[in-house]
């Protein structure tokens, strides 16, 4: 059963939403169109998801003891990795949120598995202002999946 780490609107300035461990900063920084169309970066210590609007966006984050089941009838676009959060905090932000005041998830120390899915990414209004697009993100110790595994693409 998936422990809920938080449920929240984040606004994706940039269309981005970032997940890191506490005490490293750096973020993931390939922004070529491969990686922009996987809806994910990754790092050594954080991810960065790329939002359909730079808007305030739906996110909900779960912890689950064991990698969960892909849902892909429920989700319109998968994608796995892992990263590692040494400290067992992560900081959950856009990437103008002033920081001090962003979300802190506390997770089991080491190796992260993660699964972005995103679903209502064809409800997107034309000035890409309006939108039911929403994420989960799902978290689990472990994770081996190197850089960013797209198991199910939407375009």
């Amino acid at each position: 059963m998936a422990q809920l780490l938080f449920d929240g609107e984040l606004f994706a300035d940039y269309f981005q939403i970032y997940l890191r461990d506490e005490n490293y900063p750096d973020l993931p920084n390939d922004y070529s169109a491969a990686a922009i169309a996987t809806r994910m970066m990754v790092g050594p210590h954080s991810i960065i998801l790329h939002t359909p609007r730079n808007m305030k966006t739906p996110i909900r984050v779960e912890w689950s003891d064991a990698p969960p089941v892909a849902d892909f009838a429920a989700w319109q676009h998968v994608v796995d990795s892992h990263f590692d959060c040494p400290t067992g905090r992560l900081v959950l932000a856009g990437m103008t949120d002033y920081e001090p005041k962003a979300a802190r998830l506390t997770v089991k120390a080491g190796p992260l598995g993660v699964r972005a899915n995103f679903a209502g990414l064809d409800t997107i209004s034309k000035d890409g202002l309006e939108g039911d697009d929403h994420c989960l993100v799902q978290l689990w110790p472990g994770g081996t999946t190197p850089g960013a595994n797209v198991l199910k693409l939407w375009r």
